[in-house]
């Protein structure tokens, strides 16, 4: 049963075709599965009532001929920040734990029409705002590799229930890394996509009803397996759901067929934000095993790969983003904050990008209308990069998972680098790129360190070349220089 656990989407959807298993039989597996080791790492915290139900009808329209699409029959888990009729969706906030939803999320509902099967939701921090997952509804989610380690956030709860075998796939949403992160953190494969080609109308964090594509914000597969992000990526990807019947998206196909023919540019240290040594070793031998199959790789170089040019840009645009879920309160104690931070900065020991992020939270349309045409100058300014190699590889975080810490401010909580303590805010560093200009990021997991914990490679791509990224990532898989490792006693 534990082979039924790991195996893939598209395998699972392939025995549901054949007959081989009912998605009936899925479901009580994969419940069972959550029942007896959900426990001791809190991925998923809410089961859907009926999902037994839906398998049922699946199951009966199945056998009459009726084929939904190429989810049917898979059951599969839904980060809690996509609301789901039926269900509560509460996106970690107490003041939600009671909301149902009217509609479903264009995820949702996409997820729907394929054919899958929503077993349940898994854990999120409060409105999906932290690189670690807890929340005083349903309190702390773990590393199924180390439980005193997080998961990572915000799609911590999803993370840890793919790598845990509750289900195959997820779908998480990532402004901060939140999928990339989290996949790194767990040693599974993620994909945040290209700006925009994902609706996350029916995401909370914004409100609830909200009709607006929420800027920095994408929504994308998370997988134990390259080929199973395609697979989830085509489906959720495309227009939203009321504008379906007059548009289409169609990412375009990878021009290359084997390694030998990507070019490969690489980005492993920047002064801003120190990578330790345990993750740079593992690059450095993941790109040595690179050489024998004849790729070209070299470090790129372009005016774009610093750090000290795009975080001002990003942690003002994230501050103006995450800011609408903020209390009329809350975002006055900012204001003040800022000023304060404006005032006293030479004398606290605050990392720049809380400075940016603060000031990012109450600036003018027209403050935040100059961020945005810079990034948009950006974009352009790096397509040059791209006429020169296919892929770019860089770090995720500069560290493997952490260990649990949820003190309070966050301003005072520290990593460690290389035995130094660096701020906590370092984290978001080096996924700021492909978020800011909006391009196609994948999560590869490329082995472990001494600890056992998972390291990944950021893949970053040209927009719109999504598949390409991903395609990389499963010749990575099938040379067996990329791949998820089961965790020890799953």
């Amino acid at each position: 049963m534990t082979d039924l656990y790991y195996a893939s989407a598209q395998s699972l959807a392939q025995k549901l075709a054949r007959g081989e298993i009912t998605s009936e039989r899925l479901v009580n597996a994969f419940l069972d599965r959550i029942d007896q080791r959900n426990p001791d790492i809190n991925a998923v915290i809410a089961l859907n009532a009926d999902a037994l139900t839906r398998a049922r009808e699946l199951d009966a329209a199945r056998a009459r001929g009726e084929i939904a699409g190429p989810l049917h029959g898979l059951p599969m888990t839904l980060k809690d920040v996509w609301e789901v009729v039926g269900m509560a969706t509460t996106a970690g906030a107490v003041e939600l734990k009671e909301h149902q939803a009217t509609r479903n999320a264009d995820v949702a509902q996409r997820l729907l029409d394929a054919g899958a099967v929503i077993l349940g939701k898994t854990n999120v921090p409060i409105y999906a705002s932290d690189i670690q997952t807890y929340n005083d509804i349903f309190g702390i989610t773990r590393n199924p590799r180390d439980l005193e380690r997080t998961s990572g956030g915000s799609s911590g709860g999803a993370a840890a229930a793919v790598t845990a075998g509750f289900t195959p796939v997820e779908v998480g949403s990532d402004v901060g890394g939140s999928i990339r992160i989290p996949c790194h953190y767990n040693g599974i494969f993620g994909h945040k996509p290209t700006r925009d080609i994902v609706s996350l109308r029916g995401h909370i964090p914004g409100a609830s009803g909200n009709e607006s594509q929420a800027d920095l914000v994408e929504a994308g597969p998370i997988a134990r397996t390259a080929s199973d992000l395609a697979f989830i990526l085509k489906v959720i990807a495309g227009p939203r759901t009321i504008e379906a019947g007059y548009w289409q998206l169609k990412l375009p196909e990878p021009q290359q067929t084997t390694l030998r023919e990507y070019r490969i540019g690489t980005w492993f240290s920047d002064p801003h934000c120190p990578v330790d040594d345990s993750v740079l070793d593992c690059y450095e031998a993941f790109c040595k095993n690179l050489e024998p199959h004849g790729i070209q790789i070299r470090e790129a170089k372009h005016p774009l790969l610093s750090l000290e040019r795009i975080l001002p840009v990003y942690f003002n645009l994230l501050g103006a983003i995450l800011s609408v879920s903020l209390t009329t309160q809350q975002r006055y104690e900012i204001l003040w904050l800022d000023r304060l931070i404006s005032l006293a900065k030479p004398f606290l020991a605050l990392s720049h990008s809380i400075e940016q992020y603060t000031h990012g939270t109450n600036e003018p349309y027209y403050d935040y209308y100059v961020h945005h045409e810079q990034r948009e100058k950006m974009r352009i300014e790096m397509m040059s990069l791209f006429k020169e190699i296919d892929i770019l590889l860089t770090p995720i975080t500069p560290t493997t998972a952490i260990h649990h810490d949820h003190s309070m401010p966050v301003s005072r909580r520290r990593i460690t680098v290389n035995g130094e303590p660096r701020p906590y805010t370092d984290q978001f560093c080096w996924i700021a790129l492909a978020t800011l200009l909006g391009l196609p990021s994948t999560s590869v997991p490329i082995g472990l360190d001494k600890d056992g914990m998972p390291v990944n490679i950021q893949v970053i791509g040209a927009p719109g070349t999504d598949l390409t990224n991903i395609h990389f990532a499963q010749l990575l898989e099938d040379a067996g220089l990329a791949g998820f490792q089961r965790p020890k006693n799953y």
